[in-house]
């Protein structure tokens, strides 16, 4: 379920840019793309901060867009992946991802 944020009740593209917002969200769900992490995988391959990736992902789990699982075990194992809106919301980034490389390109 979206959270509700002002300005995201009439339309979708600001909702979905609600859920998007913040430096490290994009980066967060692109390494979920690539496979299921653990939380000290995503900060040393993202460079963020435990406090910045902890408040991140948790806003993305809000949002039904990142899975955490755990694993209740010592040392404590837990892991992320997306969900199924999460792998909706990476392909409807995708094009956006090829824009970007053009820009780039020029």
């Amino acid at each position: 379920m979206v959270r509700n944020r002002p300005g995201t009740g009439h339309c979708g593209v600001d909702a979905a840019m609600g859920v998007i917002e913040g430096k490290w969200k994009v980066s967060i769900l692109w390494a979920l793309g690539e496979g299921v992490c653990r939380f000290g995988e995503l900060r040393r391959v993202l460079g963020v901060t435990e406090k910045v990736l902890a408040g991140q992902l948790r806003e993305l789990e809000g949002d039904g867009v990142v899975v955490r699982e755990d694993f209740g075990e010592v040392p404590p194992r837990v892991e992320y992946s997306l969900s199924a809106r999460g792998l909706a919301l990476n392909s409807a980034l995708r094009p956006l991802g090829e824009w970007g490389r053009e820009l780039l390109g020029s």
